[in-house]
């Protein structure tokens, strides 16, 4: 997005190169939720084939953790490929790039790093965690 404006895109030209980052961004979380699927999958069937007691199989708490882990990142994946999603409606109503907080322009270069950012770093570093 190096051709945008410092203050993010706000004319017609300058929201292509944010249109192809945002759909470049889109296929690899796509790409990241269909490994993700596919290993928690493995895991859930690979758990059908033993009968395991969490409480008593020393394996068992470790298997547990490890599908609560690629669970989570499965539904982080998901969220940022709505938070993505999103971003292309805002691009797409000409509001792309504008802080949801002060209504200042992001700066083209957090939006290259956070395509999907809705707050310029002041806001997002006086947001409540």
């Amino acid at each position: 997005m190096t051709d945008s404006s410092p203050d993010g895109p706000r004319s017609a030209p300058d929201r292509e190169p944010a249109r192809e980052l945002l759909a470049a961004a889109r296929v690899d979380t796509l790409a990241r939720i269909a490994a993700l699927t596919r290993e928690f999958d493995g895991i859930v069937e690979a758990n059908a084939l033993v009968a395991i007691d969490d409480e008593h199989d020393p394996e068992g708490s470790s298997t547990a953790f490890e599908r609560a882990h690629v669970a989570a990142l499965l539904a982080q994946s998901r969220e940022h490929l709505t938070e993505l999603d999103r971003a292309v409606e805002r691009l797409d109503r000409g509001e792309y790039g504008r802080c949801a907080g002060c209504g200042e322009p992001i700066p083209a270069a957090r939006l290259e790093v956070r395509p999907a950012a809705t707050t310029c770093v002041r806001c997002a570093a006086a947001a409540p965690r």
